[in-house]
């Protein structure tokens, strides 16, 4: 018997579509001309003359056909070398998936791990991709709101948790710049006891820590290591995001499941993309450290040049390049960044992160400092005319 469309459930990309709050508008076309775009997470440094050339060098030198799906076996195993391993076990290449960027790992590990009805809880504000995945995959998000200091609310995580398959975060967080401290990864740990959540952890910022934080890695934790899917990528550390290299591990079955999706959805990933991210690896730490230093100084510049502002708060970013900025207008999030783009520059709607991101912009300062300084002179002459 055929079915009436009436009985036909949603199909997954329409499920998505109805949660899916990010912008309409291409999120990585050009700011058009005289416009400045403060809406990215894309680093102004040029990817590292040493992974270039090893790119270079892979090509020239015939590597240029399918890699191991799962990821190369020598850039796995370097990967595994530097991650937290358990007591008595070292973490091998087999503990490791190489995948397409950090969102292929996400996708990878939520489609593999949720289903129809299983629930998600995400404390947000968020990086909306999150909770798309789980639509995607047919389960519910459970959205969680922060603290009024943008940390966790553990009270109203002790009450979201119980029966929960998942919880999904990022640390430090996209978008609200904080870094959630070791004490607080050791009571999510004691919350989750005795239950069979997963968490994942999406570290993809952990090079970029501000003077007077601390970045603990999930992994790190005797209470999450056992359930603790890390999430990588060498997009922001290495100002690689074109090249689309991430990775994953966790749990041998979850692994092993991430890999299935992976390879369904992806395939291999580029080969000589893996021998530029083997070069990353060995690059000396003060290439890293001069990134991070620079957006240490935008960083400071930013939280500068809007303290102060009528009707505007800021919580200075504590990791990360991101700053996620309360207004008192009531406007919508929404209207205000389509107003400022009006005035050329480009914000993010808080909206776009969860229910709690209404009331806010999220401003990238991965930009060059001159854009950065301009755009922000165009925030506040929007909202505060009298303090420019």
């Amino acid at each position: 018997m055929r079915r009436s469309a009436s009985a036909v459930p949603p199909a997954p990309a329409f499920r998505t579509a109805e949660l899916r709050r990010r912008s309409r508008r291409p999120a990585l076309a050009p700011a058009p001309p005289g416009t400045v775009s403060l809406a990215m997470g894309e680093p102004d440094f040029p990817t590292p003359p040493p992974v270039v050339a090893a790119a270079v060098a892979a090509r020239r030198g015939g590597r240029a056909h399918y890699a191991d799906q799962n990821g190369l076996r020598e850039l796995r195993a370097a990967l595994a070398a530097r991650l937290p391993a358990p007591p008595g076990r070292l973490r091998t290449a087999d503990d490791v998936l190489v995948t397409h960027g950090a969102t292929g790992a996400l996708t990878a590990a939520v489609l593999a791990m949720i289903g129809p009805g299983d629930r998600v809880v995400i404390p947000e504000p968020a990086y909306s991709l999150y909770a798309d995945l789980v639509v995607l995959a047919g389960g519910t998000v459970d959205f969680v709101p922060l603290a009024p200091d943008l940390h966790w609310d553990l009270d109203a995580l002790a009450a979201a948790l119980p029966g929960a398959a998942m919880m999904i975060f990022s640390n430090p967080s996209n978008p609200t710049g904080v870094v959630h401290r070791g004490r607080e990864l050791a009571a999510l740990g004691e919350l989750l006891r005795g239950s069979g959540t997963l968490v994942v952890s999406d570290e993809a910022y952990h090079r970029l820590v501000y003077p007077g934080h601390a970045m603990t890695s999930a992994l790190e934790v005797e209470s999450l290591r056992d359930r603790t899917v890390y999430v990588q990528t060498f997009s922001k550390t290495y100002a690689m995001t074109g090249w689309r290299v991430g990775y994953l591990t966790g749990p041998r079955a979850v692994v092993d499941a991430a890999a299935q999706v992976h390879r369904s959805l992806n395939g291999s990933l580029n080969t000589a993309a893996q021998h530029a991210a083997l070069a990353a690896l060995d690059l000396p730490d003060g290439v890293v450290a001069a990134m991070a230093d620079g957006y240490r100084r935008r960083r400071d510049l930013a939280v500068a040049r809007l303290a102060g502002v009528p009707g505007l708060h800021l919580v200075p970013p504590e990791g990360a390049f991101y700053g996620f900025l309360r207004y008192d207008t009531g406007v919508p999030s929404g209207r205000v960044a389509r107003e400022l783009a009006g005035r050329q520059v480009l914000v993010r709607a808080g909206a776009e992160y969860g229910p709690s991101g209404e009331g806010h912009v999220r401003i990238s300062f991965a930009a060059a400092e001159d854009d950065l300084w301009t755009g922000l002179e165009r925030v506040v002459r929007y909202f505060a005319p009298e303090s420019t």
